[in-house]
């Protein structure tokens, strides 16, 4: 048996575009590195890139909102999970703001530490977006001194009492520890080290300026995350820290000295996120204001690389059209190696050519499948199931496809029932538009009442009914294929979408199975329901086959194009 370590493969034309990206200290826009899971993103991002974009005059920041989810992260012994992150326990948004903040200040404490960034520009730019006159002398009220300060005094110079201020109060050697200012004390001067200090001095106030104007504002942001509306200001200010962070960091950036960068994985996490308190806007909110705000930035005045990673079909192309045209992005959507490339990797190394005809036919070219596979391989599980002579290797892919249809596919259908429920509930209180209810849509008569069991029964009718027009199709529908987005409107595939059963992929447009594996457990769960549906239902579903039944037949892949 081959019993070889896994190694991490290069992907060669992939590295080259992102470090083709990285290389440049400002950019226009912001790039998403997107595709389905299990095809090692983040394994690329963290063993193959991250490491030289943190050597020489090159830093990254680097913020997985994923942290905060400890079930579910390798940082926690756990493992990410196959289907979407909503299928999870949402974190806080607190924790995933504070997170991306404190990864910001400490890349915005080096830029001080190389002497790029000032307290003049600090001030410079905060004052280009924020009225700072009243904030600071409300900071300047409540020093120690608590003097009165004239009306006449010029902003700049309520700018340097203020830092004199808070520089009055601050740890000093706290200061110094952030600087490393006794680590390299025998080549500073007095007055470089003074400047330094005075810069560090200055983010924390400019941070302090923000928290009292954002004071300012909670009885609004209470009052819009209670009636659910929507401001742009408001949403705004709940991301001004981190945007004047980058806009720093953006300004200071310059070739062969200083060149940050930020890396930003599992960003769908940041629309899911949950409210704890009415200190910031909804998740949603937040998510977007942020992202807008790094586009504008780009746009307007260049902003420092900033990678988004995802593996939420979101953002392989509903988010260009919501933040505005389908290349406000760069957009780089990676899959799994070809079958001949993971041939080429896996063969003879790590399974013989036979394993590989079954591995091929069965899971696909997958690289997570691959893994997990050949973990299985060397288990105690494995040996004794080889050792009867009436087994073989597919006994063993049969074991895992169980393991698949169990842990993963089941759970994340149940996760569709119920949102297909809740679109039927939304529906009877008219919360779903009419157009989405058009004449001869399968689902347009949801139940009426609001029955659970009668809400369940029509609800997994309609999944069944997607899932077998989905058979049908071969696993592969052409959303753009007609231009008429028709498919985005059923609630069985935006559902399954949602789940992250289903990946809508960019170029070509096709909305299909993540993987091989995941679409022979959805046809097994197909198979499965219809045999305990009872005869009543039976009926329902035939009917709804018969007269109200989906098909995208004519959404269907072109000839002779390899899905996976």
């Amino acid at each position: 048996m081959v019993n070889k370590a896994w190694r991490i493969i290069p992907r060669p034309l992939l590295e080259t575009i992102l470090n083709n990206h990285a290389q440049h200290h400002r950019v226009h826009q912001p790039l998403i590195v997107h595709g389905p899971r299990g095809v090692g993103k983040t394994t690329l991002i963290l063993d193959r890139l991250l490491g030289e974009w943190n050597k020489g005059p090159h830093l990254t920041g680097y913020v997985d909102f994923a942290q905060s989810i400890k079930d579910h992260h390798p940082s926690f012994d756990g493992s990410f999970p196959w289907p979407s992150w909503s299928t999870c326990d949402p974190p806080s948004l607190s924790n995933c703001r504070t997170q991306l903040e404190n990864c910001l200040e400490s890349m915005a404490h080096k830029g001080i530490k190389l002497g790029t960034i000032s307290s003049h520009q600090i001030f410079s730019t905060l004052n280009k977006w924020h009225g700072l006159n009243t904030a600071l002398r409300r900071i300047l009220s409540q020093s120690a001194s608590k003097t009165v300060v004239s009306s006449k005094v010029s902003l700049s110079g309520l700018w340097d009492r203020a830092v004199f201020a808070l520089s009055a109060r601050s740890n000093a050697e706290e200061i110094d520890g952030v600087l490393e200012l006794e680590e390299k004390g025998k080549s500073l001067s007095i007055e470089e080290a003074s400047y330094l200090r005075e810069a560090i001095v200055a983010l924390r106030l400019a941070k302090e300026v923000i928290k009292v104007q954002q004071r300012w504002r909670a009885n609004a942001i209470a009052e819009l995350n209670r009636t659910g509306r929507f401001s742009r200001s408001l949403a705004n200010s709940c991301t001004d820290w981190p945007c004047l962070l980058l806009e720093l960091l953006s300004q200071a950036a310059e070739i062969d000295h200083f060149q940050p960068k930020l890396i930003i994985n599992n960003v769908e996490i940041l629309r899911n996120a949950t409210l704890t308190d009415d200190s910031t806007v909804c998740g949603s909110m937040y998510h977007d204001s942020l992202i807008w705000r790094i586009i504008a930035l780009g746009a307007n005045e260049q902003c420092l690389p900033v990678v988004l990673v995802t593996s939420d079909s979101y953002y392989s192309y509903q988010a260009f059209m919501d933040f505005g045209f389908p290349d406000i992005f760069i957009s780089r959507e990676t899959f799994s190696w070809s079958p001949q490339e993971a041939k080429m990797h896996m063969v003879t190394d790590y399974f013989t050519h036979a394993e590989w005809m079954v591995i091929d036919d069965v899971l696909g070219p997958n690289p997570r499948h691959l893994f997990e596979l050949y973990v299985l391989k060397h288990t105690n599980y494995y040996h004794k199931l080889m050792e009867n002579e009436a087994s073989t290797f597919e006994d063993i892919v049969d074991a895992y496809l169980a393991f698949l249809q169990v842990t993963v596919v089941n759970p994340s259908m149940d996760k569709a029932l119920k949102l297909l429920q809740k679109f039927a509930s939304d529906s009877r209180s008219g919360k779903i538009l009419e157009n989405r209810l058009r004449f001869g849509a399968p689902w347009r008569h949801p139940p009426s009442s609001d029955n659970p069991t009668t809400c369940m029964e029509w609800a997994k009718i309609q999944l069944m009914d997607f899932v077998q027009s989905l058979v049908n199709t071969e696993f592969g529908v052409n959303y753009l294929a007609d231009c008429s987005l028709e498919i985005l409107d059923d609630p069985a595939a935006v559902a399954l979408l949602e789940v992250g059963l289903l990946y809508a992929q960019r170029d070509p447009s096709i909305i299909r199975p993540i993987t091989k594996g995941i679409q022979r457990c959805l046809a097994r769960w197909l198979v499965q329901e219809r045999m305990q549906l009872s005869y009543q239902n039976l009926l329902q579903y035939l009917w709804q086959r018969i007269i109200r039944g989906r098909s995208y037949r004519h959404l269907m892949l072109q000839v002779g194009y390899d899905k996976y």
